[in-house]
């Protein structure tokens, strides 16, 4: 731990002490009594020496007098001096500073009730990394993914933890759109240089939803700048976004290339058992006795609403409430499920494989919308998830090459071809593909 200014001068005296001290005493003595005590205050004439033992203290009080002289070598003006046990000395707690903005941090939304799966383990990692050591690691971390899928969560989360282990740091978390509404304001007020000061000064900037950044020109400026201050100071910046930087149209290349020199990970819709496991915790934050609902029926809703979670909630929140309107108090059952969603559309597929359905479950799985799929875009993440699709379609539907091009872009069959030849490859030899394109196909077939 390092030492503050008044430690080092306190150190200083103390060492200064004890080679006087030493000059006069015996060398084992000197070395049992004196070379474990410290000098902890100098306030009001009256110095305070801490020492490990009793027996110690019995000692060296005796020495007083000589003690009090030695310091007073080094330290003007000291009129007494008192020993202490480590126990007896009570050290102030350093004074933390007020944070400089309310941190806006909903304190709901913490690492302990974030439900962690296949979907979003990456970036619960990088997350929890860059709260653990903010500035250090990931700077800064770009979060990207489809709306409702953790991304806000996982920002309060990062807030929550450090302002509870580290409250001297000065932490925000704001919308995109409130800092550009800041930005307006700030510049119609003519109080747009005492903003970027303010903002500068901070050690967390949690920014949300950073698409909306897009084509503000004056807003786009003053993040600019604000960015590299933090990031050149080793200020922790945590980004999130609805696509990858690269995707965001009317974004500048020059802040594209700045989210890039940090770390981008995605969040996808989670898998059935994650689907499950958050409907579990979402009951159980209600207070609701989980053995009332029949996994059956858990299954039914993380099954046909889990492509987003907002969704997901709002289905079990619907069917809570059908069933407190209907005054039933039973086991709520799957019948009872199904007659609360009942003329409701629900996300299910009819179970026939078709390149809709496998371009929805492609896109998914890698946070995408399926019109970046089927895009000119050659950016390598949206590449090789085109391929998978391309590679699906042709092994689940035997589509001739020809057609599948018209399915994805008017490509050509060469292209076509290409890319089924090279997902085969990549099968062969690449245990990460191999588990995503699994995990893929097990989605396609059972969702």
């Amino acid at each position: 731990m390092l030492m503050s200014t008044l430690e080092v001068i306190l150190a200083n005296y103390w060492n200064k002490t004890l080679n006087t001290i030493k000059e006069n005493i015996d060398e084992s003595a000197f070395t049992f009594f004196y070379e474990k005590t410290s000098l902890q205050s100098l306030e009001d004439n009256v110095a305070t020496v801490v020492v490990p033992t009793m027996v110690i203290r019995e000692v060296i009080s005796g020495e007083k007098e000589m003690i009090l002289d030695s310091l007073s070598q080094h330290v003007d003006q000291v009129a007494d001096i008192e020993f202490l046990l480590p126990d007896e000395f009570e050290q102030e707690e350093p004074e933390i500073p007020p944070q400089l903005f309310d941190p806006n941090v909903n304190e709901s939304q913490t690492f302990d009730n974030f439900v962690v799966g296949p979907s979003n383990k990456e970036s619960q990692s990088a997350a929890l990394a860059s709260a653990y050591s903010p500035g250090k690691l990931y700077n800064p971390l770009f979060i990207y993914g489809n709306s409702g899928l953790g991304k806000t969560h996982l920002l309060n989360a990062i807030g929550n933890y450090i302002l509870k282990n580290e409250p001297a740091l000065s932490v925000l978390y704001i919308q995109c759109s409130d800092f550009v509404d800041r930005v307006v304001s700030s510049i119609r007020n003519h109080t747009i240089a005492e903003f970027k000061i303010d903002m500068a000064q901070l050690d967390v900037l949690l920014i949300d939803d950073i698409q909306f950044l897009a084509g503000k020109e004056k807003s786009h400026e003053v993040f600019f700048q604000l960015f590299n201050e933090l990031v050149n100071n080793k200020k922790q910046i945590v980004i999130t976004s609805d696509r990858h930087p690269t995707e965001i149209n009317g974004l500048e290349d020059r802040l594209i290339s700045r989210f890039g020199s940090g770390l981008s990970v995605s969040v996808n819709s989670p898998a059935f058992d994650t689907s499950m496991a958050i409907l579990k915790q979402k009951l159980k934050t209600q207070s609701f006795d989980c053995t009332l609902i029949d996994d059956e029926v858990l299954g039914y809703l993380a099954t046909n609403f889990s492509k987003d979670i907002r969704i997901l909630e709002g289905a079990l929140n619907r069917l809570l409430f059908y069933t407190i309107d209907l005054g039933q108090n039973d086991i709520i059952s799957l019948d009872t499920a199904i007659s609360a969603f009942k003329g409701q559309q629900v996300t299910k597929d009819n179970g026939e494989i078709n390149p809709s359905k496998i371009k929805r479950i492609v896109a998914d799985y890698y946070g995408l919308t399926k019109s970046q799929l089927v895009s000119k875009t050659r950016t390598k993440y949206i590449t090789t998830a085109r391929h998978i699709a391309i590679y699906l379609c042709r092994r689940h539907l035997d589509m001739p090459f020809a057609k599948i091009g018209e399915e994805f872009g008017k490509r050509d069959h060469s292209t076509i071809m290409a890319s089924c030849d090279k997902v085969e490859k990549m099968l062969k030899t690449d245990t990460l593909f191999q588990q995503a394109v699994g995990e893929i196909e097990k989605s396609l077939l059972y969702k």
